[in-house]
């Protein structure tokens, strides 16, 4: 049963994020095997209780500082975990939360100068849904590239003295992040006028729409959902990726499942009646990559979505778009990778996450204005 959930009692998500420490000016030099395997499993076991904290897990008592980690970092993560552990409690009131964490850790670099250590890996987690039914995803799962800093204590041993994680994300942050979505520039493109009433995020009962293609339209929406299943981790190499990579993404998608891309030139690119991807920034139209462009693109120019009044009526590939400070410029884009009868799972880029629940993503956004596209 979901329950609604205040801007108070989630007020613990803007709080709390780990901060870098300055690093050495001098270039480092490749890290030995023996100190490498060691950062790796310090990493790993920091970021396994990062990730259980936000499981039932910790329900009853939030997980310690983990070991070989420094004084001061030790007492930021206290105050991460005890709000990790909060909002496992909110969301289990709101649709189950998580029943437990499973975290793979990949190095991708090692560098040591002096006394101090910088490493670069990969985090993929996975956070198991409890209970899942026959056609229901199992977990929701992010890949989220960090940078680790340490310091070898007078032992020899090694110390994690700070994380940064290494995303600027406009979207949903990862669940075990306790940060905002960075904000996007307004789009440099002609004002469109009024947009149509944000959606509302109260579910209704309605049954589900079809999530079969529609003969008549020439789209497949099983192809759509299955593209963003299939990249949403690893991008397809027959496209670049940006920075801010969600649109870019929602664009590729749509196009794999049949929309056609318009005509358009280096000249017509900030014309949102054009869509179209190029070898470069400057020859692709601005509805391509950007939110708030592929709005008016999408629902107004060339009528290919048509605008949802409840989020909760989105089936398969549908869009969901989001403005994060209610000031009138989409930030951020996400598609339906699959639909139950009580749940949508989104999936997109910047952060890449897996089959979220529209269900937290609502719940730790409250104060999002959603625009839900029928694809």
């Amino acid at each position: 049963m979901r329950r609604t959930v205040s801007a108070a009692l989630l007020a613990f998500a803007v709080v709390g994020a780990t901060a870098p420490t300055a690093q050495a000016d001098e270039p480092g030099t490749p890290a030995s095997v023996e100190d490498t395997a060691q950062f790796a499993g310090i990493a790993e076991a920091y970021l396994q209780k990062r990730a259980e904290a936000v499981t039932a897990l910790s329900a009853e008592l939030p997980p310690s500082a983990p070991a070989d980690v420094s004084p001061d970092l030790a007492e930021v993560l206290e105050a991460d975990f005890a709000a990790l552990a909060e909002q496992g409690r909110v969301l289990e009131g709101v649709n189950g939360g998580y029943s437990s964490a499973e975290v793979d850790l990949l190095v991708d670099q090692a560098t040591v100068s002096g006394n101090t250590a910088t490493v670069e890996v990969t985090e993929d987690t996975k956070l198991h849904y409890p209970d899942p039914q026959p056609g229901e995803p199992a977990y929701e799962e992010y890949s989220l590239p960090h940078t680790l800093t340490y310091t070898k204590a007078v032992d020899g041993t090694w110390d994690l003295t700070s994380d940064l994680a290494r995303v600027d994300w406009t979207g949903p942050a990862p669940t075990t992040q306790l940060t905002q979505p960075v904000d996007v520039p307004a789009p440099d493109s002609e004002v469109e006028g009024d947009k149509a009433a944000p959606a509302l995020t109260e579910n209704d009962g309605l049954d589900p729409p079809t999530e079969e293609p529609d003969p008549t339209s020439g789209y497949n929406y099983n192809t759509m959902a299955s593209y963003a299943d299939r990249y949403w981790k690893r991008g397809n190499s027959d496209y670049r990726v940006y920075g801010n990579d969600c649109t870019n993404f929602i664009s590729q998608a749509m196009r794999a499942g049949g929309w056609g891309t318009t005509s358009g030139s280096a000249m017509s690119r900030k014309d949102n009646s054009k869509w179209f991807y190029a070898s470069f920034t400057w020859t692709t139209s601005y509805t391509w990559a950007g939110a708030e462009n592929w709005y008016w693109f999408a629902s107004k120019h060339s009528k290919r979505t048509k605008i949802l009044n409840n989020v909760w009526h989105m089936g398969k590939a549908d869009v969901l778009q989001a403005d994060w400070k209610r000031d009138g410029i989409i930030d951020h884009s996400m598609i339906v990778t699959t639909r139950t009868s009580n749940e949508v799972y989104l999936t997109y880029h910047t952060p890449s996450t897996h089959n979220k629940k529209l269900s937290t993503i609502v719940a730790q956004y409250p104060r999002a204005w959603w625009y839900a596209h029928r694809t």
